[in-house]
């Protein structure tokens, strides 16, 4: 082990808002290069506003795992949106790579939370025309 490993500790004051986004939601990084830290994997937070929904999106070559800190989310995918699921504070999600989907916040009251861990260091977002679906 190198003797220049350390262990970092990133307080929400320090999370990075200029990470990339996708309409409707805010993402904001904990753990990446732009924040100094080296590492083969992305950390950071995902917020959804009551009454809101993302826009149609994927993560590229990236997998994605979610842990649901709080509220409710509805969550479409597959070619046309035809696939759909609930998930609830204290569930985890697991989005495949290249997986076309939204995120939409039934809740007209409280924003859904999630912690997000990516399988690249750098996220990736490819946002799709909203006319993706029918």
């Amino acid at each position: 082990m190198s003797s220049s490993a350390a262990i970092h500790i990133v307080s929400p004051a320090e999370f990075d808002r200029g990470t990339a986004q996708t309409s409707g939601s805010e993402r904001r990084a904990a753990i990446a290069p732009a924040l100094g830290i080296t590492s083969a994997i992305w950390g950071g937070l995902f917020e959804v506003e009551p009454g809101s929904r993302t826009g149609i999106h994927h993560h590229g070559e990236q997998e994605t795992i979610a842990y649901v800190l709080s509220g409710i989310c509805e969550i479409r995918w597959g070619e046309s949106g035809e696939s759909v699921a609930r998930a609830r504070a204290g569930d985890f999600i697991h989005v495949p790579a290249f997986l076309p989907h939204m995120e939409i916040n039934p809740s007209k009251q409280e924003p859904f939370r999630w912690v997000v861990v990516r399988s690249t260091a750098t996220p990736i977002v490819v946002n799709l025309p909203d006319d993706t679906w029918p």
